[in-house]
């Protein structure tokens, strides 16, 4: 049995987020001014881009995106001083959650291209947005969706997962022994660890509703992820180690959607997307937040909380540069309202970046 630690108050019942008074007043940019410098818009000439993660040197960004004429996410990749991406992924059916290998030399991501029914689940889709323009972004568990992890070229594509069921979501651990992922091979989107070969798979989470969005923490004891455990759709921000025994509750607040958290490489704190949905999701704003942790072996509490956009436009899937001076994410704040990637210098003093536990 998991031995499960709730964490009592992290937040207040209204979400008091750490925030200067005189900020209420400021305008966007202004308040985000003191967090991020130099933002600006890195993905170009797609219709839709987003959840972008670093190569581990800094210079390059992998994301999905959707191909001109093509009704599903695809997998590019991209130099951040360059605007032409290159497609790495099969260009047939769902693909998503793409992830650098920590020696930059491979890319890990989940695709649905085996489904013998694609043509047909490609009219469906392509029917869909005829009738009703552009399509709201929605997270379809397709059974199709596997793992996989291909060269940097995109040649030599291998499959890691091949239980029945969605698997995807996955990253990999520091030291890029293990992956962590979702899958639905007992039913429920519940949260495994494998090798990164894909071999000894072993179940961390068990429990009813969606457990999904891990990651490992940089010292590899911890796995971040959000789950809609306590309410279907009002995803709330966990931790679990790695072993499965401990597990911390660091939202809860059923009135805020909290996903899509990431580590800070100094493991000093996590940023997250949220938004007050007390009036339902329409008119929501997804800003970042975010939170101060420590953590030991058997122990991890969160802290203050800070806003750190305050757009009217959406804010989500925030992401570090390994060397944690750079902050992406994907955000509406373009001219037409399209969802691309954007990145900005990222304005805290830095931190010597945890170690790895080998």
């Amino acid at each position: 049995m998991r031995a499960c630690i709730t964490l009592a108050t992290v937040l207040a019942s209204a979400m008091a987020f750490a925030e200067d008074p005189k900020a209420k007043s400021a305008q966007p940019a202004e308040q985000e001014s003191r967090f991020l410098s130099k933002i600006r818009q890195v993905s170009f000439g797609l219709p839709r881009a987003g959840e972008g993660y670093f190569s581990p040197d800094g210079q390059w960004i992998v994301y999905q995106a959707y191909p001109v004429g093509y009704p599903f996410y695809q997998i590019y990749v991209q130099r951040l001083d360059e605007r032409t991406p290159r497609r790495v992924s099969p260009g047939r059916g769902r693909t998503t959650c793409s992830f650098f290998s920590m020696d930059g030399k491979s890319i890990l991501f989940a695709s649905g291209h085996t489904d013998p029914d694609t043509e047909q689940t490609e009219l469906k889709a392509r029917e869909l947005a005829a009738q009703g323009g552009r399509r709201r972004y929605q997270w379809d568990f397709d059974r199709h969706m596997d793992i996989y992890v291909c060269d940097f070229n995109g040649t030599g594509l291998r499959r890691l997962t091949d239980a029945p069921g969605y698997d995807a979501e996955g990253s990999y651990s520091s030291d890029g022994r293990h992956i962590v992922f979702t899958s639905t091979r007992d039913g429920d989107p519940d949260l495994y660890i494998m090798r990164a070969d894909g071999s000894h798979v072993r179940q961390l989470t068990n429990t009813d509703g969606y457990d999904g969005g891990p990651f490992f923490s940089p010292d590899n004891r911890w796995v971040i992820f959000r789950s809609d455990r306590k309410k279907e759709h009002m995803l709330q921000l966990y931790a679990i180690s790695v072993d499965g025994k401990h597990e911390v509750q660091l939202t809860d607040n059923l009135n805020q959607v909290n996903w899509c958290p990431y580590f800070h490489p100094s493991g000093k704190y996590l940023i997250w997307s949220g938004a007050d949905y007390a009036r339902g999701p329409r008119g929501a704003t997804f800003n970042l937040f975010t939170m101060e942790i420590s953590s030991s072996a058997d122990s991890f509490s969160g802290g203050k909380v800070t806003q750190i956009t305050f757009d009217k436009s959406a804010d989500v899937l925030p992401v570090f540069s390994p060397d944690g001076t750079r902050l992406m994410w994907t955000s509406t704040r373009t001219e037409g309202g399209s969802s691309q990637l954007w990145i900005a210098d990222w304005l805290r003093a830095k931190s010597k970046p945890a170690s790895s536990t080998k």
